[in-house]
């Protein structure tokens, strides 16, 4: 019998490696969490480790203790093994904070957004929630615009305060302490608790201390997969900033959810998520903007209007067998919908042959699709408790909203019928039956 091949989900491995200046450890329990289970290459033969790999570009790999432990070395970067010894802790982690920093960190949305929200990593928002929890006044220090409170709407940038020059990073520091007077006052007594990568504290810390506050550095020198943890045992649970679950499956309180355009999100905003809050059974709906229904008019010779196009579950508890499915709204929609790949998705295989008659194309292309979704679409997924109840919350959904792209559990009419045509058409089984000699 063939065994079996784990598909490891590495895009939660690059988020962490984007915000890690030189190196990283992580334990094996903790990198094999955190890409959903290692392979079983990864346990018997040393190549797998080898070389710069997708699951970890621009990384390689130092120190790999199968069972124990992996060292990912930045390219470029002093091995880890050859770094000089972490700054210590400075203060009494004991003490409570007057003021807390926040690093900036490389992850975030697309579009403007008040700083607590733009930063999108899991080391942020862990950090964030700590902050908040401790009741201290909390900012955030930006490469770009030095001391930011929460609340200040930054627009996305690509700054890295380590890949900055020297004179700049001294310049930055001296500009943080400045607006830290400017917006609590003397910082004489105070404690001042710094959660951020070294160069960020480098450029500050001594400046502090002359000014008179207490600098407390927690996670100096932890690895990211420790700084994460500290932050699991330090604070209790808090409430995730992803959209909550609902505990019963109500359509109506649903339909109500998955039509609220204004909480509709863009496809970069929804994978900048990492699946927070979205590995769960769910519902979800997709819009789409003025532009990509003209698209969609034309290719169905249909009218279609801009707004709520399509709808589905992922998760339910298969109706025939009983089985629990194993899918959730992350996997359905990063990987099926936004995964590259039509025949794997009915709703992408909808889109991309509409796209390819409205362009005069012979066959999906794949590339342009996800870009055109990227472009014109926007989404809600709404996370559900009830798996078992699930998909026949889905059909009350389905016949309530009616979204034009849906061909299940809905009524037929002259653009579902068009659309049938075209998907079999582009679709490669369709395509692969035309070629078939007689």
């Amino acid at each position: 019998m063939r065994e079996t091949r784990l598909v490891a989900d590495w895009s939660p491995l690059r988020e962490l490696l984007a915000n890690v200046d030189e190196s990283v450890t992580l334990a094996w329990d903790e990198l094999s969490a955190l890409v959903g289970g290692l392979p079983t290459s990864a346990y018997k033969h040393s190549a797998f480790w080898k070389g710069d790999r997708s699951g970890w570009a621009g990384f390689t790999t130092s120190r790999v203790k199968v069972g124990e432990s992996v060292t990912f070395v930045r390219r470029g970067a002093r091995r880890a093994a050859e770094a000089k010894p972490a700054i210590a802790t400075v203060g009494d982690t004991g003490e409570a904070a007057d003021l807390i920093l926040v690093g900036c960190v490389k992850s975030k949305l697309g579009v403007p957004a008040p700083a607590k929200d733009l930063y999108t990593s899991a080391l942020f928002r862990k950090e964030r929630a700590y902050a908040e929890r401790a009741g201290a006044r909390w900012f955030i220090l930006s490469a770009e615009h030095g001391l930011v409170a929460p609340d200040t709407v930054l627009a996305p940038y690509d700054l890295r305060l380590s890949k900055t020059p020297r004179d700049y990073r001294r310049s930055w520091g001296r500009r943080v302490v400045e607006q830290l007077h400017g917006a609590v006052g003397p910082i004489t007594g105070k404690t001042v608790e710094i959660h951020a990568g070294s160069a960020y504290s480098d450029a500050i810390r001594e400046l502090l201390s002359r000014d008179g506050a207490t600098v407390i550095e927690p996670l100096a020198g932890l690895t990211m997969g420790a700084r994460l943890a500290w932050f699991g045992s330090a604070t209790e649970p808090v409430a995730s900033v992803a959209t909550p679950t609902v505990p019963e499956a109500d359509a109506a309180e649903l339909i109500d959810m998955l039509t609220r355009a204004e909480d509709a999100i863009s496809p970069p905003e929804f994978l900048a998520r990492a699946g927070d809050g979205l590995r769960s059974p769910g519902l979800y709906s997709w819009w789409v903007d003025e532009v990509g229904a003209a698209y969609l008019s034309k290719g169905l010779g249909q009218t279609v209007h801009a707004g709520l196009i399509y709808a589905g579950l992922a998760g339910a508890t298969r109706s025939r067998s009983g089985r629990r499915s194993k899918n959730t709204l992350w996997g359905r929609i990063k990987t099926m919908h936004l995964g590259g790949k039509h025949e794997f998705s009915t709703f992408r295989l909808s889109l991309g042959s509409i796209l390819a008659e409205a362009r005069g194309d012979d066959e999906i292309d794949e590339a342009a699709l996800t870009a055109w979704m990227h472009e014109h679409l926007r989404l809600i997924a709404v996370p559900v408790a009830d798996a078992d109840t699930l998909g026949d919350t889905e059909t009350n959904v389905l016949a309530e909203l009616n979204p034009p792209l849906n061909l299940d559990k809905v009524k037929r009419d002259p653009l579902r019928v068009q659309l049938s045509g075209l998907r079999k058409k582009y679709g490669r089984r369709g395509r692969a039956a035309e070629a078939a000699p007689d």
